[in-house]
């Protein structure tokens, strides 16, 4: 009898335990669903807008709110917080000017932008120039890189190493600097072409500059122009 009793006695001790384990179920974290409906077609549009123009092949996924599903709304106003940018991983937010009930909630998108970029090849000392064969191009998930990647070769032209560079390293903006060819202090050629006519003067540099960069020079005259630097070493004044 004593054995009996005590089997009707077990259910009620696994009460406990049944109703511990229905919390953790209800707390064990579910994949969120990719937001649909009006408000993924309105976030669709509106990063499609912001990140026109930018160097690659764009892919968007948009998340489930974490808030939940969102309130009924007429028309939602997707807008980026102030200094996100459209890139990688990014909350977007969404208002509603509901008059009965406004609501601002927040969604999270992710930005891949597939293209272009370059990577050098073998290792590159300090001030050395790149030739061919020190670099080549890559593709890849841009948001995963550095934002001052560089994607276009053309950007290596006229420049050097600023540090050693290891190779497989995808080369940044601020890994390169510009062959100075106007130091400050010396005579520099000065040159205005415009239609039909071209001339040139002499003048001394105030500044230093790059290729592309721009300088100050001091004619023999005492005029001070400002001008673009050449690959010749040239102040080319502007048209």
């Amino acid at each position: 009898m004593e054995k009996n009793h005590s089997r009707l006695r077990s259910p009620k001790r696994l009460l406990p335990v049944l109703a511990m384990a229905l919390c953790a179920a209800a707390a064990s974290p579910i994949a969120a669903a990719p937001l649909a409906g009006e408000a993924r077609v309105a976030i669709d549009r509106f990063l499609q807008a912001q990140t026109a123009g930018l160097p690659g092949t764009v892919r968007i996924r948009v998340d489930a709110p974490a808030s939940g599903a969102l309130p009924p709304c007429d028309a939602v106003e997707p807008f980026l917080p102030r200094g996100a940018a459209p890139w990688g991983r990014v909350s977007v937010g969404l208002r509603c000017h509901s008059e009965d009930r406004p609501w601002t909630r927040f969604v999270l998108a992710h930005v891949a932008v597939t293209g272009s970029y370059v990577v050098a090849t073998r290792n590159i000392d300090a001030g050395q120039a790149f030739g061919a064969g020190d670099f080549a191009v890559r593709s890849g998930d841009l948001t995963a890189l550095p934002r001052s990647v560089l994607t276009d070769a053309a950007e290596l032209q006229g420049v050097v190493a600023a540090n050693r560079i290891t190779a497989g390293v995808p080369l940044r903006r601020e890994l390169v600097r510009g062959v100075t060819v106007i130091q400050q202090g010396q005579t520099v050629k000065v040159v205005a072409e415009g239609p039909g006519f071209a001339v040139s003067t002499e003048a001394r540099a105030l500044t230093s500059a790059a290729v592309g960069a721009t300088a100050r020079a001091k004619t023999l005259d005492g005029r001070v122009v400002s001008g673009v630097a050449d690959e010749e070493g040239q102040l080319r004044l502007p048209q």
